[in-house]
This record gives C-alpha cells, structure tokens and sequence, in this order.
C-alpha cells in the first residue's frame, strides 16, 4: 500500500491540481485511490472525489479527537492502494503556537510521509534552504520528496534539480511547468465546485490536469518512497442502519446547492434515513419527503434560475409552513429567505424565513465557530444539558430585516453567525443556520436530526395535525452517545 501526505510551503502553491492530478493518474495505473482532505472544506473534497473515483473524506483536528480521525483515516483507507491526503495551508501552519493542528501534526498522527509542493517561480539556489529548513524544523516528519511546480521552463528546472541534489537530499519526485490551462476557476470561496459542470465538463478538466501530471512526475519513484508495509486497521465498529420508522428525507443537490460531508450523508443513513436527492433549479415540484436538508453552496451564483422556478419555490415555502422537519445550512438559509441580493440584483427566494439576504464583497463569517445550544432548539433532549459545538463557518451574506422575534437555536461562543452573538434560526420544525456542523466528535446532528423527523413524523401519522416540535423522550435513541 502507499500512503502519502500532500503539503506545501504556503498556501495557493497548486497543491489541489497537483493532487488532482495524482489520484486521478494512479486511478489510471489500476490502482484503487482513497482521497482525503484535511480541514474543513467541501470543493476541494468534491474534486478529490471525482479524481479519485470514491468519496473523498475530510480530517480535521477542530472537529474530530485523535481516535476518530485515526479510525477515519483506517476505515476508508483500509480497501485502497493508495490513501491520498491533501493538506490545508502550509505544511507547519496552525492555530496554534505548537502547530497542534498542522498538517505536520496530522502526518505525525497518521504516520504519513510528506510530499511537498513548491512554488517555485522566481527561486533557484534559495529553494535549498527553504528544503533544509523544512526537514530540521520538525525531525520527526519524513518529507518523501518534493514536487516543483509552476516552473518557467526545462532551463529552470534543470537549475532547481542540481541546487537541490547539490545541497538536500531530498529527492525531485517531479517538476511541473506553469501553465495556466490547468488552473480551475476560482471564485469567492475557492474553486468552482465540480458539481457545477457537466461530467462530461469536469472529467475532461480531470484527464487533462492528471495527463499532464503524470507526464512531470516520476510516478515509480513517487509510489516507492510512499510504500508501506503497516495494515491499518479501522479501531471503532462500523454503524448499521438503525431499524425504525421509514424516513425519506429530500436533500437540495444541483449547481446551486452542493455541500455536504460525505460522513454526514452516511451518518444520515445509517440513522435510518433514504436520501432522496432534489434540484430547487431544475425539479418542477418537491418530491414525497417526510424531512428536507438544505446543504451550503452558491445560491447567489444561480439566483436567476432559482426565482424561475416559481412552482418549487412555493412547494418549500408551503411544505414548511405546514410544519414538514427542515435543516439548512448557509446556502440552504439564504434560498429559504424572502430575498437574495447581490451585485444590484435582487431576486425572490422561497419565502419560509422572515428576513432577506445581502452578500457582500468580504467575508462576514469565516473560520471555526463555537455554538452552545438554547432551549429552542429543536433536536436537543428537553433536560439535557447541552454541550458547546464545534463547527465552521464560511459566508459572505447577512441577514436584513430580521424578524425582532426571531427564536434562535444557538448562542455563538465564537465565530460571527447572524449577527456576531446568534445563529441558528427556528421556525415551525426548521432549523436554519450559517453555520455548517459535521457528525464527528460529540455533534451527532445527523442522527438527532432523523430521530426529531421521526417523531414528528409519527406525530402526524397518529392524526394530529400539523406536527409540532416534539419534546425527544429520555429513552430516545438519540440520547445514546
């Protein structure tokens, strides 16, 4: 088996296209690739998938303890060839002072070599010191090798080679040339997501990133210093789907709405739940779902589409209203708003929230949050007593005209929310919040998520009317762990 970290110097140092171009150039050789991205982040991921040719799984120190993220890494990288993980930033940034989250530490955690990218355009004989700092600063990581990229031609290369062979002995696993066909568009959030173009869009821009690649990097060398022995072993017992009541729960996937943890829609099934995948753009109806999960995307990207399509529009608001189990996420919130504006345009959205949506040039809400839930909210036991969340945020809307009566689900202990102090917006049975949480740690939100539609699910079917956020039972499974 091979087992690599992907890292750099600094961030925006083509590390994406570089691992791009590996997964996807190893999946060619007949190898099976295994994709991971620290952090979190739901594009690159997308991509990585694609590339890779199965689900890409995030790791992040924030959101997951040291056991999870051993046996995540274990547990989908047991049945592959090759366990790619591409790094978040440089290869010895972090939070904090001790680099406890770095990607240093996440090779240190997983026992993973380092293969570095460096951007190396304007360096020669300074990209020997920059090496050798890189290995003396932490000893205990094993940087495997690097790959220069964004050179400026066959002369540069043959600079960089004899500089590092010279003073390092660190080998050249590749050198990749700049050229700016290979770039990805990016916009205020990253790269453009894959699942905005065709297949038939993306996989061409795939082949011709991971041909190139293949063509710049010795793949056998890169596959020999990346070979390991060592079995992993996955530590915690898979979860079966648990028996219960049926629960088909509509989730909003199209160019528009498409970010979503690949652990969390395993999660949402293995708590019983079908997914039921929809497009708010091109569905003419809501499909027969007892529950609704509105994930993150670019909304504001296919405003125009969304305010077209009057007939689903009014089918959420509708459904909603009535009372139907609803979680949305960031793009989820702002589609479920009266209306989106952005760039002197303004256009009508679903209408089930009372406030309207604005985006901005900066970012309002960016980086880790920290949530400590209220007694409004919804999936949390009546007479527990809530533990702080960790999560993320990532947008650049707020909110205006905000309902003063407004009931929210969260204080934000840290990040920025709604409004800097709130988050998490309840109304009937939705929830409705900036921030993005992920079922890892002690957030298991999918499987209290299920559990709140089941119940109001069986509420409703006893011919109760309309349900009505349930008080969760002492016994429920949903209080286990």
């Amino acid at each position: 088996m091979h087992r690599f970290l992907i890292s750099a110097a600094h961030k925006s140092s083509g590390k994406t296209t570089i691992s791009l171009g590996l997964a996807a150039a190893l999946r060619g050789r007949g190898l099976t690739v295994q994709t991971f991205k620290k952090g979190p982040d739901y594009i690159d991921p997308i991509w990585l998938g694609l590339a890779g040719g199965r689900p890409c799984r995030n790791l992040d120190f924030y959101l997951q303890p040291h056991d999870e993220l051993i046996d995540a890494f274990a547990r989908h990288g047991a049945n592959a060839d090759v366990a790619l993980v591409e790094g978040n930033k440089g290869l010895y940034d972090g939070l904090d002072l001790a680099g406890g989250n770095s990607n240093a530490a996440l090779a240190r955690l997983l026992d993973l070599p380092v293969v570095l990218v460096l951007d190396a355009r304007g360096m020669t004989r300074g990209i020997a010191p920059l090496i050798l700092g890189y290995q003396a600063f932490d000893r205990n990581i094993r940087i495997a090798g690097v790959i220069l990229n964004r050179l400026g031609g066959t002369r540069h290369e043959a600079k960089l080679r004899a500089v590092i062979e010279h003073y390092t002995d660190v080998p050249v696993l590749g050198a990749v040339l700049d050229n700016p066909e290979l770039a990805i568009v990016e916009r205020h959030l990253g790269l453009m997501p894959a699942n905005e173009a065709t297949a038939e869009a993306h996989n061409a821009t795939i082949a011709s990133i991971a041909q190139t690649v293949a063509a710049q990097v010795d793949m056998e060398r890169l596959l020999q210093v990346t070979a390991t022995d060592t079995v992993l072993r996955p530590a915690i017992a898979s979860v079966t789907s648990i028996a219960n009541l049926p629960l088909r729960l509509g989730i909003a996937r199209d160019p528009a709405f498409g970010f979503y943890y690949a652990d969390d829609l395993d999660a949402l099934q293995q708590a019983g739940a079908e997914l039921v995948f929809f497009s708010p753009i091109a569905d003419a109806h809501l499909p027969q779902v007892d529950a609704l999960f509105l994930g993150g995307g670019f909304p504001e990207c296919f405003m125009h589409e969304l305010e077209a399509n009057t007939t689903m529009r009014e089918d959420v608001r509708q459904a909603i209203e009535a009372g139907l189990p609803a979680y949305a996420e960031c793009g989820g919130l702002m589609y479920l708003a009266r209306s989106l504006a952005w760039r002197g345009e303004t256009r009508r959205m679903a209408g089930a929230l009372p406030a309207d949506v604005v985006m901005h040039e900066k970012p309002v809400g960016r980086g880790y949050v920290r949530l400590l839930p209220t007694a409004a909210h919804p999936w949390v036991l009546a007479d527990s007593h809530p533990e702080e969340i960790p999560a993320h945020e990532f947008h650049y809307s707020s909110l205006e005209n905000l309902d003063p009566a407004t009931v929210f689900a969260y204080e934000v202990k840290r990040g920025h929310g709604t409004d800097g102090r709130h988050d998490g917006i309840v109304h009937k049975n939705l929830l409705a919040s900036y921030t993005h949480l992920r079922s890892a740690g002690n957030c298991d939100w999918a499987a209290r998520f299920v559990g709140f539609a089941r119940q109001c699910l069986a509420r409703h079917s006893r011919g109760s009317g309309n349900p009505q956020l349930p008080e969760m039972h002492p016994e429920s499974p949903l209080s286990q762990g």
